[in-house]
């Protein structure tokens, strides 16, 4: 079979790290790493879920990136015409299929998010936020979204630049925006932690994310680990796949996937070091999850050097990383409509986004109009959040792995990975046997169907990896090659 030809490339291998950094670093990023962080021991955390990103993310990322290189196209098509090149069944196209839905329903709800930070931002400029307590900001924050034009009215602005962005298309949308965006946010994220530096609670900070205390490191803390390590890379929601097709032939995939994996998590680090100082130095709960962005900081700012200042950088530091992951979830789609159907990028873009238009507007009535309409205790926005982040990515990524470590034959993504052999070795060993292991983890951790201690223990994850390497290598030669269609 001959392999299709690249459509888009980017213009050099920064710009996929880039994008891909942008698709991983959003709202989770900023308030819950570092909070999980401090939580569960500090550097002893981190320590653990750096061991989690490349026992998990990193395996699972090259392997997107790799499907996706091979198959030159969005989800769908990329997936597709590797198993056909493999001569296995049609059926393997759904694994793409689930993620690029995953990532379009992400952005559905992903919008109204990215919204609140734009509508902060302009908020602190004109004195909107101004409260005495944490109270009186959560009473604006409710008005806010109670409000279905105003609430609507931003998700739409964040829709709009999205899909004016992706329409321009890979190297004249894509690329140029993360090329001055990603840069933006760095520089804005290092001169907000110059200004925690000067807030009298740095040190308070920097003891909450990097002391050492082993003791944390429970159960709960691994499968949080383990959580993050594979939701904060953008895993299984069609967006890295997509974006791997863009990478040029000969581009090394671990380098570049290990640059994007520490990037991701400096960022992560960098914006503790940014909010936690100033909590603590007006003594406030670091324990505030969301509500640490929309409620504790905004009052913080106000009572700040300054504040009204940093708080509209922060906010607009927010909005930036919110619109580069919001640009990943519907390049996917986009891709697809332009590809099969052979219509131009603006043409896709509006289709794209008139779906997304309608399902978006129901996500933002869930906090007003809809706010009676809860159907098992969810309201439209919690459903499409359950749905994606409980069934859908991790369901995703463990068919992927199969796909990549028993379906495909050792030659497509030896060639396509160009590891030497150890580096391949370990990799097809992490796919075949751990990441499958891990990711049901995650799976059952987030369904509430996997408590914590003393169930999730290293000799459980040892053996249930132990017996799956058995039962993998006894069965792969006779069971397994049915399944793929041709060798495995």
């Amino acid at each position: 079979m001959t392999r299709e030809k690249p459509k888009n490339l980017w213009l050099s291998r920064w710009g996929f790290i880039l994008a891909a950094t942008g698709s991983a670093v959003g709202l989770g990023n900023i308030w819950k790493f570092p909070y999980i962080t401090g939580e569960y021991g500090g550097g002893a955390f981190v320590l653990m879920y750096l061991a989690c990103i490349f026992a998990i993310g990193v395996p699972v990322m090259m392997t997107e990136i790799a499907i996706g290189r091979r198959g030159r196209g969005s989800p769908i098509d990329a997936v597709g015409r590797t198993a056909q090149e493999n001569g296995s069944s049609p059926l393997w196209k759904g694994i793409g299929l689930m993620s690029m839905a995953a990532g379009f329903l992400i952005l559905c709800f992903y919008v109204v998010v990215a919204g609140w930070a734009f509508a902060y931002t302009l908020k602190m400029l004109d004195g909107s936020l101004a409260a005495s307590s944490v109270d009186g900001l959560a009473q604006v924050f409710e008005a806010h979204n109670a409000n279905p034009w105003q609430l609507g009215g931003w998700s739409l602005l964040v829709t709009a630049l999205t899909l004016w962005i992706v329409a321009k298309g890979v190297q004249a949308g894509i690329e140029r925006a993360v090329r001055w965006m990603m840069p933006g946010l760095a520089l804005m994220l290092l001169i907000l932690v110059g200004y925690a530096f000067t807030s009298g609670g740095f040190e308070q900070g920097f003891a909450f994310l990097f002391s050492f205390d082993t003791s944390k490191l429970t159960g709960e803390a691994l499968l949080t680990a383990l959580g993050h390590a594979f939701f904060t890379l953008s895993l299984a929601a069609g967006a890295i796949m997509t974006y791997g097709s863009y990478i040029p032939d000969g581009q090394s995939i671990a380098r570049t996937t290990f640059v994007v994996a520490i990037a991701d998590t400096c960022v992560a680090l960098l914006a503790g070091l940014a909010i936690f100082p100033i909590i603590f130095a007006n003594g406030m709960d670091p324990t505030a999850g969301p509500g640490l962005i929309f409620m504790s900081l905004p009052l913080a700012f106000q009572q700040m050097p300054f504040g009204t200042v940093f708080g509209v950088l922060f906010f607009a530091m927010v909005s930036v990383a919110a619109m580069t992951s919001a640009i990943s979830m519907i390049e996917a789609t986009v891709a697809y409509l332009n590809e099969k159907h052979g219509i131009s990028r603006l043409k896709a873009a509006m289709a794209a986004g008139a779906v997304l238009l309608v399902i978006s507007m129901l996500a933002m009535l869930s906090f007003n109009l809809m706010a009676g309409w809860t159907p098992m205790g969810k309201n439209f926005f919690d459903w499409l959040d359950y749905l994606t982040s409980r069934w859908m990515m991790p369901l995703g990524g463990i068919f992927t792995v199969i796909f990549a470590g028993y379906a495909l034959r050792s030659e497509i993504m030896r060639d396509e990975l160009d590891l030497p052999p150890l580096g391949y070795a370990l990799w097809l060993f992490m796919v075949r046997y751990v990441c499958p292991v891990l990711i049901t983890m995650v799976f059952l951790h987030a369904l509430g169907w996997l408590g914590f201690d003393p169930l999730v223990r290293w000799y459980w994850i040892a053996g249930a990896i132990g017996v799956l390497t058995i039962l993998g290598e006894g069965l792969r030669p006779r069971v397994l090659p049915a399944l793929a269609g041709r060798n495995a």
